[in-house]
């Protein structure tokens, strides 16, 4: 692992089969080749945020482990609600 936390070493052939599974559960028939790259650009800058703000919420609360609750606050703040999940 990487100072960041997330593994380097996945082969890309892994990591696009992960991508088309997404895609596909959101009802994509067809892929670009061009697409996959794009596509973890945009998750990663999407998770950045996401676990930026949770982490300020949980050092708000002088706590050092991440709660569900904190992701939900911060999806919330970012105008994303997540149904089912904490308040």
């Amino acid at each position: 692992m990487d100072e960041g936390g997330f593994n380097q070493n996945l082969s890309w052939a892994a990591r696009s089969r992960r991508v088309r599974r997404l895609a596909r559960r959101g009802g994509v028939k067809r892929i670009s080749g061009l697409i996959y790259e794009e596509t973890r650009g945009v998750l990663k800058i999407f998770l950045e945020n996401v676990i930026r703000d949770a982490v300020t919420y949980t050092e708000h609360a002088r706590r050092k482990t991440v709660t569900g609750v904190d992701v939900v606050d911060a999806l919330k703040r970012q105008g994303r609600t997540l149904c089912g999940f904490g308040g």
